[in-house]
């Protein structure tokens, strides 16, 4: 390990310089003028795979943005690990809240700020040179290796579960890793263990054939806007519990372990409320403490509600149309597709007198779940260890990563999350940022893990 940390040492400033090229790339997946960059930073990637002794190194063109493959697969009776990321980011606006400009790298405090910085050009990037660095000092890797890179995990990956189907041979392997995720806090390692799942509707409600004047109508015909209110409002109880009928029966309660974890982690409540503004913290089911909330329950939102006029001023009419987008974060064992059903049916049977409602079903992704004993996973707890002086703590994981469970039942290998952000650096924000005490870091962890792995 010192012979490995005297090497990143003397080879700091050209990895971060790398790193800078790639983040410049403006690789915005949801945007269709950035189609090119999507290629350019392909291409990048690729021709560094390439550089550092990867082989078999392919772009393959999908439907939409393209995957890239390569591996190094000499250590015969070897395990084989997987390496997932993503190249793709997310859009910059609102861009006059970014100190610098989002696709010129600024190197402050210690931190590299610049869009994909944390998600997920810099953690992948600590894989790629993990690998450059043990061929470089020992000519060679403790295992196989193969490396699937996308560039639509922001849009929701929408093409690569065919591309995990369709080449499960290619990609077979003995654990999958991907680096998409954070540490508890500075100094303190994380390993994510569960992710919750995602299901999406619209729902849009109407009354009159058009909008109507307030002056002639207002007291005598349904307003869009009151009525799609007083349908949202029966989703909740007083106590914040999702008032879906069956939408807990798949819900499996945390285990004692799981409880003593979370508990011992610590929560300053103050702390949280005073960073973002707010005077009190409850929202979601109140029965449960604010850590289980947005960990390890599901949950139900209202992300975006209109109808009417929204222009400057004044317009005295009654809207005949009002619209809500709705979220579910779902844990382990609920299926999105049949919670969606669930909701659907409670707002088709809620809606008021006097409209008519029509629902529209969106995106899905399942939730995943690993044993916190497995064999990889305490692997994974080790190698922290060597580097970072102490071991892991385990949490269950908020977000939503849809791939991650494709991964494990396409490839039937057990996938290890090894995060190397910080919850404060402002991924999908303004001025997203990566520490950089984590970049050196991160590499001795992924060298030592596939050190440990070997054995």
């Amino acid at each position: 390990m010192n012979q490995l940390s005297e090497a990143l040492s003397n080879n700091h400033n050209k990895n971060i310089e790398e790193l800078k090229e790639l983040l410049r790339i403006p690789s915005i997946s949801s945007l269709s003028e950035h189609k090119e960059d999507i290629q350019k930073a392909a291409s990048w990637i690729s021709n560094k795979l390439k550089n550092i002794g990867m082989e078999h190194v392919e772009i393959i063109q999908t439907k939409g943005h393209p995957i890239i493959y390569a591996d190094w697969l000499h250590q015969e009776n070897a395990p084989t690990v997987l390496v997932y990321g993503h190249y793709d980011v997310q859009p910059v606006d609102p861009i006059n809240l970014w100190e610098t400009p989002p696709f010129e790298p600024d190197i402050r405090d210690e931190k590299i700020f610049a869009r994909g910085a944390t998600d997920d050009k810099g953690q992948m990037f600590l894989h790629i040179k993990a690998v450059e660095t043990l061929l470089e000092s020992e000519g060679k890797l403790p295992v196989n290796i193969k490396f699937c890179i996308e560039g639509e995990e922001e849009i929701g990956s929408p093409n690569l579960p065919q591309f995990l189907s369709e080449n499960k041979e290619k990609l077979s392997c003995d654990v999958v890793v991907i680096s998409d995720s954070d540490m508890w806090d500075k100094g303190v390692p994380a390993i994510t263990y569960s992710l919750r799942g995602l299901c999406a509707l619209e729902v849009s409600l109407k009354t009159a054939n058009s909008d109507l004047h307030s002056g002639m109508f207002g007291g005598g015909v349904q307003n869009a806007n009151h009525l799609l209110i007083q349908l949202l409002s029966t989703l909740h109880d007083s106590n914040g519990k999702v008032n879906v009928d069956h939408f807990y029966d798949e819900v499996i309660e945390l285990t004692e372990f799981e409880n003593e974890q979370i508990k011992a982690l610590g929560f300053d409540e103050e702390k949280l409320k005073k960073s973002l503004g707010l005077t009190d913290l409850t929202g979601g089911e109140q029965n449960y403490l604010y850590p289980v909330r947005i960990s390890s329950r599901p949950t139900l939102e209202i992300n975006g509600l209109w109808g009417g006029f929204q222009g400057e001023g004044t317009k005295t009419v009654i809207p005949n149309e009002a619209h809500a987008k709705i979220t579910c974060r779902l844990v382990n064992n609920q299926h999105p597709e049949k919670i969606q059903e669930l909701v659907k049916k409670h707002l088709e049977e809620y809606a008021p007198k006097g409209c008519t409602v029509k629902i529209s079903l969106g995106d899905t992704g399942n939730p995943f779940l690993t044993p916190i004993d497995s064999p990889m996973i305490q692997k994974a707890a080790e190698a922290y260890k060597n580097v970072y002086g102490k071991s892991p703590v385990y949490k269950r994981e908020g977000g939503s990563i849809p791939i991650v469970s494709d991964f494990s039942q396409s490839l039937n290998a057990p996938v290890v999350l090894m995060g190397f952000g910080l919850p404060d650096e402002n991924l999908h924000a303004p001025n997203e940022h990566f520490n950089l005490e984590n970049f050196d870091k991160g590499i001795l962890t992924i060298c030592s893990f596939l050190g440990l792995i070997e054995k």
